[in-house]
């Protein structure tokens, strides 16, 4: 579990837990981490692994069991604040997750990081993608991508490629205008450049990747110049993780996440996706609808260890 001690170093990669896979469609190799692959200066092997809040609210117990299950697993084990949508972000908010992590005694390893100090690095990975040929700005709204689909209400939104066949002279126009737009992910050629790869999640086994279905994700708008799909893989990669352990909703990113890896040449971790917490009606606890926070189950005399002993029943059960 966490072990509160800065990362060394000496941190290498043991050649005989990792596998390497020749991506057909680029000719290039992509790396796999296949179970407990890193070691810090002995030959104990490490998982490394991370807990990424948003801090635009403060957490509930669904945030803590998934910290918790991420900890618990870890050798070294990362806090990483995605705080890129600025405008809803607050800085109580990042403080208050801190101090409600180390109420429950889940420490961590290293410097926090924080996502929106590191807007050029992702600015260079949009680059790389904007290089290929592989962006275009799309001005649609939300309304306008329902109404061209029809999409009923609690469905997520596929995105029909309205922008994408636009000249460069109809985009330059809307732009110069001052029409906001996102740049979107060209997915079909995408996946025609870099194949979409596979992964390994430790439920399941091997699945093949198939990004296809979301359509032309957003991967950074005007207010907000990056995304959550591309930060993650970004940070993953340089931050070592070699297992994403998180909740269940997140299965689904994970094939986009496989091809953008394939795309900007970064390391595939594994995946080991867990279960999600309900309340009484069965919803999954989330900030959208009040979920009980940990600071109210303080203020309310509740003790961390009650709360732990809690997950590890759930759990096992």
């Amino acid at each position: 579990m966490g072990s509160n001690r800065e990362l060394q170093p000496d941190m290498v990669v043991s050649a005989s837990h990792v596998h390497f896979m020749t991506n057909a469609a680029t000719g290039r190799k992509m790396v796999y981490f296949l179970s407990t692959a890193c070691h810090i200066g002995t030959d104990r092997m490490k998982i490394i692994s991370r807990f990424a809040p948003s801090p635009t609210g403060y957490l509930h117990l669904g945030h803590a069991f998934s910290a918790w299950n991420a900890w618990t697993r870890a050798d070294v084990f990362l806090l990483r604040l995605e705080d890129i949508d600025t405008a809803r972000c607050r800085p109580e908010f990042a403080a208050a997750i801190l101090e409600d992590l180390r109420w429950l005694g889940l420490d961590w390893d290293g410097d926090v990081r924080v996502q929106s100090a590191h807007f050029a690095e992702y600015q260079a990975a949009l680059e790389i993608l904007r290089g290929r040929g592989l962006l275009y700005p799309c001005f649609c709204t939300r309304a306008e991508i329902a109404r061209a689909q029809a999409a009923p209400h609690g469905v997520e939104l596929v995105y029909p490629g309205t922008c994408r066949h636009l000249s460069e002279a109809a985009r330059a126009e809307k732009i110069a205008a001052g029409v906001a737009y996102a740049l979107r992910l060209d997915m079909a050629a995408a996946v025609k450049q870099a194949g979409a790869g596979r992964f390994f999640e430790e439920s399941r086994g091997w699945i093949e990747a198939n990004p296809l279905p979301f359509g032309d994700v957003v991967l950074a708008r005007k207010d907000t110049p990056t995304s959550y799909h591309l930060c993650v893989v970004h940070d993953d990669a340089l931050q070592g993780i070699t297992h994403v352990i998180r909740g269940e909703d997140l299965f689904e990113a994970t094939h986009v996440h496989v091809l953008l890896q394939a795309l900007l040449g970064l390391p595939v971790p594994v995946y080991a996706h867990h279960r999600l917490l309900h309340d009484a009606q069965g919803r999954r606890l989330a900030k959208r609808d009040f979920a009980a926070t940990l600071r109210a189950m303080r203020a309310a005399g509740m003790e961390p260890g009650a709360i732990l002993q809690q997950f590890e029943e759930g759990r096992a059960a």
